[in-house]
């Protein structure tokens, strides 16, 4: 089987513009590529600069290109810009700054989360002399553009794409060979814990760590859930939580367990379903199935009142937990212990199964 081919997330890309234009603000002289220490994983790596150009005014622009590998990601081929500037009053050796295309968080900060700050800083300093302060600012030109694609506004990002991830590698999520890898890692973590926690991406990791669930105990999933349930189930796991986002979990509950939009959805339809079941109204359950999105839904249901909610969500996670037991049971295999936690786009959990609020409490 071929092997599909890595590339490396975006704050890879936004980092070598940096160290590029810094370079440039402090020789005057271009370069055609900036080698990056990745931090995670230990290693580094030679990424292509497209364009360097003073902007006058003590300024520089680096102009690189993201470059995913074989990940079905819509930043593929995005150019990645960064103007530095030296800021001789700014407080911290380097000030980060979200230009446009990069998106803004409830809080209007820029969505650059823990990674992307940690692999620009990192890289800037090493090239940063003594005393000397800059600006950075990371342009998307195409970022809110890019953005209409995305569930970012589900989780509170508008007017542009984030710098998320925990790592500078981009797996190729949806290709069928990436699969192989993902079992290969779930069988190393079986032989340490006989309880994992599966997440689809980076907003279920990220967010998993910071409840203090131990790391080395979540799995990436991707859109694979229904392959990796049972492989989980043949390798001995004991106990699995799905932990995730609403909008994506909520397809197990209808029976679909390879998540990915591009092969089946219908989340609007089973959340009306289980509105059905829940004993909702005609006009509310309309109101439900004729939502832009299951955010959407989610307030909609939250307008009347959170006993709604939890009669419905109830229902919800109940039906993702046994779902995915008959799901494995039917391929041959024992189902593990199962229980899901759903959270919702400000990134907090609102809705868990029984099962699931035990896992929980024996990770945390």
């Amino acid at each position: 089987m071929e092997t599909a081919r890595s590339g490396y997330t975006l704050p890879v890309f936004a980092a070598a513009a940096a160290v590029a234009a810094l370079r440039g603000l402090q020789t005057g002289e271009s370069c055609h590529s900036i080698t990056l220490d990745l931090i995670q994983p230990a290693e580094s790596v030679e990424i292509p600069i497209e364009q360097m150009a003073p902007l006058g005014n003590g300024t520089v622009l680096a102009i690189t290109r993201s470059d995913p590998g074989d990940n079905l990601d819509l930043t593929r081929h995005t150019p990645v810009w960064a103007i530095v500037r030296f800021s001789p009053d700014a407080p911290e050796p380097i000030t980060l700054v979200g230009g446009e295309g990069i998106g803004k968080q409830a809080d209007q900060h820029p969505a650059i989360y823990r990674y992307a700050r940690e692999v620009i800083t990192h890289n800037l300093l090493k090239h940063l002399q003594p005393n000397q302060q800059i600006t950075v600012e990371i342009i998307l030109p195409a970022g809110r553009e890019l953005a209409k694609r995305t569930a970012n506004a589900a989780f509170g990002v508008i007017e542009g794409l984030s710098l998320l991830g925990t790592t500078g590698i981009s797996q190729p999520l949806s290709a069928p060979a990436q699969l192989a890898e993902y079992q290969e890692t779930l069988a190393q973590q079986v032989a340490q814990f006989k309880t994992l926690v599966f997440c689809l991406g980076e907003n279920g990791l990220d967010l998993a760590r910071t409840m203090g669930i131990n790391p080395a105990q979540l799995v990436k999933t991707a859109n694979w859930l229904g392959p990796m349930l049972v492989a989980a189930a043949a390798l001995g796991v004991e106990s699995l939580l799905l932990f995730g986002y609403h909008g994506k979990l909520i397809k197990l509950a209808g029976g679909i367990f390879h998540t990915h939009h591009h092969l089946a959805d219908g989340r609007l339809e089973i959340l009306t379903a289980y509105g059905v079941r829940a004993g909702l109204a005609g006009p509310l359950l309309q109101d439900v199935v004729n939502s832009a999105t299951t955010e959407a839904a989610l307030q909609r249901l939250r307008q009347e009142g959170a006993a709604v909610v939890a009669a419905v969500y109830d229902l919800v996670v109940a039906g993702i937990d046994e779902r995915s037991r008959a799901y494995v049971e039917k391929q041959g295999y024992k189902a593990p212990r199962i229980g899901s936690v759903l959270f919702d786009g400000d990134r907090l959990p609102f809705s868990q199964s029984t099962t699931g609020a035990e896992i929980l409490r024996e990770l945390c």
